[in-house]
């Protein structure tokens, strides 16, 4: 289906459309449900831009580039001799080979419509590659806000008539206390089956997480005995610490989940439709264990880097991985629950 020019139904635009295009009458979203469903071998560049090799080694010819929120096809996934070590993981794309580490899985799924919420609103998730919020200014004019990426979450709190005229919901950002609309059929509704906590039998001194800064390893243990142990990307060494002077390593020590919220906005908290903005709305299943400066297990949708450090402090996982942490550590929490506070499981940083 995507091909060089990035796809034959020109799902993608390169480049946010601009304000005069976001009327009623001629904004569309970039997917639709009468388009195609694709459930594999699909996958977004996340960075500014990827390049394409010849071979899977970053020493063999540079063919081209693909650039911010492009998607490609997947033919393949390599394991490569030539590493690097970390991360050997390559995709085999047209005419060539990316390396994984700024490259998102992703799938194009549409799903039903929900017209009935609770006062506390329902927890949803992105279902395809990715989404343009719209905010309705005084009920005169539609303004482009942020975009949202497969596998983030956020909570929707009703719905209405979009820009195109078809359903959307309506999103409440948390950090920002304002209200943005999406197309209804982009979001997943989270069930209360999926976030059932797991071993909850089990009492809060039972439980624990190490870190390994070293390793760039997690594992989670009960009764003592390995249950989870999977690859991350902590904070990177704070050579250049954050414009706001906020370390950007992983502090060391031993600490407790003390906050849970399954979608967190973070960056700098503007309300900007500029996607090279530090802006990550709707990150999912953070758990925030060290206080001082916010530092969390959570998921993450711009990178697949893990076994290297990446972030401004927090535990980057893969979203699923995240996912299971967060109903397995305690406090417990819930699909209806913005933030769950409590004294939660230990967490041991070295």
């Amino acid at each position: 289906m995507f091909n060089n020019e990035i796809s034959r139904r020109n799902f993608l635009k390169g480049t946010l459309i601009g304000a005069a295009a976001l009327s009623t009458q001629a904004f569309r979203p970039y997917f639709r449900s009468g388009d195609e469903q694709f459930t594999t071998s699909l996958a977004r560049v996340c960075a500014k831009s990827v390049s394409v090799y010849s071979e899977p080694s970053d020493k063999s010819k540079i063919l081209y580039q693909r650039t911010r929120d492009e998607i490609v096809n997947v033919y393949d996934e390599v394991v490569s001799d030539d590493g690097p070590g970390y991360n050997p993981r390559w995709y085999r794309v047209w005419s060539g080979f990316m390396h994984s580490a700024y490259l998102q899985k992703v799938q194009v799924r549409y799903n039903p419509i929900t017209s009935v919420f609770p006062p506390e609103g329902l927890l949803a998730e992105v279902t395809v590659p990715f989404t343009q919020t719209m905010r309705n200014v005084a009920n005169k004019y539609w303004d482009p806000v942020y975009r949202l990426y497969y596998e983030s979450t956020h909570w929707i709190t009703g719905i209405e008539e979009g820009p195109d005229g078809q359903l959307w919901y309506k999103l409440k950002d948390e950090l920002l206390e304002v209200e943005y609309d999406v197309p209804a059929e982009h979001m997943r509704i989270i069930t209360p089956e999926e976030m059932e906590p797991i071993s909850p039998e089990l009492p809060h001194h039972k439980k624990k997480l190490e870190i390994s800064i070293a390793n760039q390893r997690v594992r989670a243990f009960e009764n003592n005995e390995l249950v989870f142990e999977t690859f991350i990307s902590s904070g990177v060494p704070n050579r250049n610490p954050d414009p706001n002077g906020i370390p950007t390593d992983t502090p060391k020590g031993k600490f407790n989940i003390q906050s849970k919220m399954p979608s967190k906005h973070m960056g700098n908290g503007q309300l900007t439709a500029d996607i090279f903005a530090y802006e990550l709305p709707g990150v999912p299943w953070a758990c925030f264990f060290e206080p001082e400066t916010g530092v969390a297990f959570h998921g993450t949708y711009w990178h697949h880097n893990f076994g290297l450090p990446m972030s401004r402090g927090c535990i980057n996982m893969k979203t699923e991985e995240a996912k299971w942490l967060f109903r397995w550590a305690i406090p417990p929490s819930d699909s209806v629950t913005i933030e769950k506070r409590g004294f939660g499981t230990e967490v041991l940083v070295t």
